[in-house]
């Protein structure tokens, strides 16, 4: 079956990943290759195109480009973390959107 969206990390999503056990690690590529056919899959936060998914204890943020059939997983938190991670990724959003931009070009 042919992927719709093209994935893509943030650098400092895969720096934070590195960290990580191969389960978590696994569990996230598994979780891409959904996203790869279905991106609205996860929680939205706020927006249909800005969600979240619960990987065990942690969330993964990404960010949905519709325009370009690709997604960007922008970050990772734990629980106590995550308000504060999704004002930042809200914050950065143009700076997200020209990253895309630059990739697919």
């Amino acid at each position: 079956m042919e992927q719709q969206y093209r994935i893509f990390r943030a650098p400092p999503f895969d720096n934070k990943l590195i960290s990580f056990s191969e389960s978590i690690k696994n569990q996230i590529d598994k979780f891409e290759d959904q996203l790869a056919n279905n991106p609205y899959v996860g929680k939205p936060l706020g927006m249909k195109w800005f969600r979240e998914k619960r990987i065990g204890v942690l969330r993964m943020y990404y960010l949905v480009y519709e325009e370009y059939k690709a997604v960007y997983i922008v970050a990772l938190s734990g629980k106590k973390d995550q308000q504060k991670v999704i004002n930042t990724v809200r914050y950065f959003l143009e700076a997200y959107r020209e990253e895309i931009r630059k990739l697919l070009t």
